[in-house]
């Protein structure tokens, strides 16, 4: 969830810049507006991914090796 409010934050700040940013140059092209959703989807999948290889890791640890540790 705080990715996607990232992500709908982050992406009108983002075009506003890139937009000025384009402006200065002779040749301008247009930011299409699926890069942002893209560039969203991107950053919901690493998070799910990393998410979910750590919650398996977990759940798959033997317990007697982290309460003998503590």
């Amino acid at each position: 969830m705080l990715v996607i409010i990232a992500c709908l934050l982050s992406s009108p700040i983002a075009y506003y810049f890139l937009n000025n940013w384009i402006q200065k140059y002779d040749y301008r092209t247009d930011i299409p507006w699926w890069v942002f959703i893209a560039a969203g989807a991107g950053a919901l999948l690493i998070t799910l991914l990393t998410v979910s290889y750590q919650a398996l890791k977990a759940a798959l640890i033997n317990p007697v090796k982290s309460l003998h540790s503590e």
